[in-house]
């Protein structure tokens, strides 16, 4: 058996060891006094150097381990995981919140988060929701080297694959705004767990979006659905808290389109940057793939809403795509229009607003509530297509001025 490479370093992190390093240092000391605040009444401050040395301790204990003869390889000097549960990470901006178990982190919205409006796109929100979500981990000191995966996954060749998600957005972060995101987990039926998160802003505490995202494990190597371990379960458990972002009686089933779908983008093909740690096509893809399918004159003068994404099956980078897209005319006069005997008629089957009949056409009734859209991707194969994910899209009028502006 060939030897494990050993590899030396010159250690320059700022990792504090003692408080007398610092005492020279200003910037530093301006760390141990930081102050997290939400939208709550209260302000919670916490002691950096304190939580700082719990995490180089996992460095601190990787170098006693080498010395004891085991082997530490580049990835995990470098990546630094914590072998136990973090209260504050400094480099993130992230806080442990929900009585010990919830995660909050403080970011800022960047230009190249935004879109030509200046404010921030959905993919860029989504890419905020798993990112958090993977420090909510980290910090949780149970993640292995997988992509979110604990220790115990790890063991019994699992991952994490998301079944559903749901997001409302009421309004969108601007450019240079300093926003908090809260996200928590909790348990979804025998099998599943459920990841929530919330958006505010930090100077207003007005709540820009909800989500709710149901997920369950799958087997790396048969590509299977497996139940939850015993020992992953006694993992995650002690996090799952009671609580929900967004709350579904019942949750609406999404309908699977055909290639009569009046919006249709074909031969989409995965590029090499679409693929994650997985090796499997993003899910921030995915919604790409399906707003494309939106009308210019819809996203000239409307705003997505709600999204709902019913994931069917993986998506890898020799599948070829084809994105459906279909209005839900009908759903859209009978969730955005009050209805009344005066105003609907009866033509072919559907219930039709008095703007259509009379000539003023589909647009017209539009202006009157939320514009809905269903949406599909799938593999195109050569006996038949499979699908990838379904998804259901709602939109606003966008507002003539900026949210919460005097």
């Amino acid at each position: 058996m060939a030897a494990a490479a050993v590899f030396s370093y010159r250690i320059f992190c700022p990792i504090r060891c003692s408080a007398a390093s610092n005492n020279h240092d200003p910037n530093k000391q301006k760390l141990n006094n930081i102050s997290y605040s939400g939208n709550s009444t209260r302000s919670t401050k916490v002691d950096l150097h304190s939580q700082t040395t719990g995490v180089a301790s996992t460095f601190v204990a990787s170098v006693a381990a080498e010395k004891e003869g085991c082997r530490i390889n580049e990835v995990q000097i470098r990546q630094n995981i914590p072998t136990k549960k973090q209260f504050v990470d400094p480099y993130r901006h992230g806080l442990i919140i929900e009585g010990g178990v919830g995660y909050r982190q403080t970011v800022v919205v960047r230009s190249y988060e935004v879109g030509p409006d200046k404010t921030a796109t959905l993919e860029s929100i989504l890419n905020l929701f798993q990112e958090t979500a993977l420090n909510h981990v980290w910090m949780s000191g149970l993640l292995s080297n997988g992509f979110g995966a604990t220790h115990g996954m790890m063991r019994n060749n699992l991952i994490w694959v998301v079944s559903r998600m749901q997001v409302e957005i009421d309004h969108y972060p601007i450019w240079g705004e300093v926003v908090e995101i809260d996200t928590w987990v909790g348990a979804s039926g025998k099998n599943g767990m459920r990841r929530d998160w919330l958006i505010r802003s930090q100077a207003t505490g007005h709540i820009f979006a909800r989500a709710t995202s149901t997920w369950v494990m799958m087997n790396q190597q048969t590509r299977r659905l497996s139940k939850i371990p015993a020992e992953v379960r006694a993992e995650i458990s002690p996090w799952f808290i009671d609580k929900q972002a967004i709350i579904e009686d019942v949750p609406e089933k999404i309908s699977k389109l055909d290639d009569t779908a009046k919006y249709v983008n074909s031969d989409l093909k995965p590029k090499r940057s679409d693929l994650d740690m997985n090796h499997h096509v993003n899910n921030v893809k995915y919604v790409k793939w399906m707003l494309e399918t939106i009308p210019d004159r819809i996203l000239e003068s409307n705003q997505l809403s709600g999204i709902t994404l019913e994931y069917r099956r993986e998506c890898g980078g020799s599948d070829v795509v084809q994105s459906l897209c279909q209005p839900d005319e009908d759903g859209i006069l009978k969730d955005g229009v009050k209805q009344d005997t005066a105003s609907i008629r009866l033509l072919n089957g559907f219930s039709l607003a008095s703007e259509i009949v009379d000539g003023g056409g589909l647009i017209a009734s539009f202006e009157k509530g939320p514009l809905r859209f269903t949406h599909l991707l799938q593999a195109k194969g050569e006996t038949q297509n499979e699908e990838i994910v379904r998804g259901r899209t709602t939109w606003k009028k966008k507002p003539s001025s900026m949210p919460f502006s005097t």
